[in-house]
């Protein structure tokens, strides 16, 4: 069986795994292990075929992983208005304690309140932007 042979098994056998695990960065390192049958392909010996498996299939991987890092992440469900109703609706604040923290009445019942970032702690009317266990996080009206 020639070196190019092998090379190619093991990108097939990655990319089958691929197909049962669902992630990407198994078919990145396939795409190393094709470099390094293509480097067999062209003559070059194990030492060549390694370095560009290597090569291609890590900086393959560092792509991926930084493409998907610029992608900013989907909105949590918790701040969905279609999974919690009480997104967007009001409270009223009347004082702030250091740890950010409030206590307010709503639907009948003694609420946390949290600030969301750079929030200031007036009090005042904030609106609901998600709800976190059994905190509601709010920013100012």
């Amino acid at each position: 069986m020639t070196d190019s042979t092998i090379w190619w098994l093991l990108a097939g056998a990655l990319v089958a795994l691929e197909l049962l695990t669902g992630t990407f960065y198994l078919l990145m390192l396939a795409l190393g292990l094709s470099a390094g049958a293509l480097a067999a392909h062209l003559g070059g010996g194990i030492p060549a075929q390694l370095v560009t498996a290597a090569v291609i299939g890590s900086a393959a991987v560092v792509a991926l992983y930084r493409s998907k890092r610029r992608v900013p992440g989907e909105p949590s469900v918790r701040s969905l208005r279609s999974v919690n109703l009480d997104i967007g609706e009001t409270v009223n604040v009347d004082t702030w304690q250091p740890d950010g923290t409030s206590t307010v009445k709503y639907r009948g019942a003694q609420w946390t309140v949290v600030r969301a970032p750079n929030t200031e702690p007036l009090s005042g009317v904030y609106q609901v932007t998600e709800l976190v266990g059994n905190r509601l996080v709010v920013i100012k009206v």
